[in-house]
């Protein structure tokens, strides 16, 4: 494969990740600010707030990983898978805190689909270098992020603060560029 192609694969699936992380910093976000503003969150409140900013932590650590990282399709696809998967535990605790509502349900399943798109995206046949995957993977983000704005968690368009990546150590970033 070119060196043209690889820098255009990575671009994709550098996207990708990107929205991803963003979409699980908007959660972790929505979830903060309706927990501050709540009188009683209790612990199972503060426990999907701790949850959804992990997701949100962890994604941005793959989105990391990948821009650290030399251009390769398979390892990059990888950094996108996780930065979905990750995206996705934030969406279940998205749906959580919001008492399981039709939109909240419809946006938790809309990122599980987006993290499958990416995984099967970044399958061990394909290493991240099959276009159809990698387009079905761009649609399943495009309507996580669709779904996410329906269910209040992001704004369309809205520029998502930035989630720290925290302690990086040589263990987990090795485990999530395998």
């Amino acid at each position: 494969m070119s060196e043209r192609n690889h820098d255009e694969l990575r671009a994709s699936h550098a996207a990708r990740a990107k929205s991803a992380a963003a979409r699980a910093a908007a959660v972790s976000h929505y979830i903060e600010r309706s927990e501050g503003q709540s009188e009683d969150s209790g612990a199972e409140g503060q426990n999907t707030a701790w949850k959804a900013a992990h997701a949100a932590r962890v994604s941005a650590q793959a989105v990391a990983v990948l821009a650290e990282s030399a251009p390769h399709p398979a390892a990059d696809s990888r950094c996108a898978r996780n930065a979905a998967a990750s995206a996705a535990q934030a969406a279940q605790m998205g749906k959580l805190h919001d008492d399981s509502a039709e939109l909240a349900v419809a946006a938790c399943d809309a990122a599980l689909k987006a993290s499958q798109a990416a995984s099967d995206a970044a399958g061990r046949e394909h290493l991240g270098e099959d276009a159809e995957l990698n387009a079905r993977a761009d649609a399943a983000e495009a309507a996580a992020v669709a779904a996410a704005e329906r269910a209040g968690w992001m704004r369309p368009g809205q520029d998502v603060a930035e989630v720290s990546t925290g302690m990086r150590s040589p263990e987990l970033m090795s485990m999530m560029h395998l």
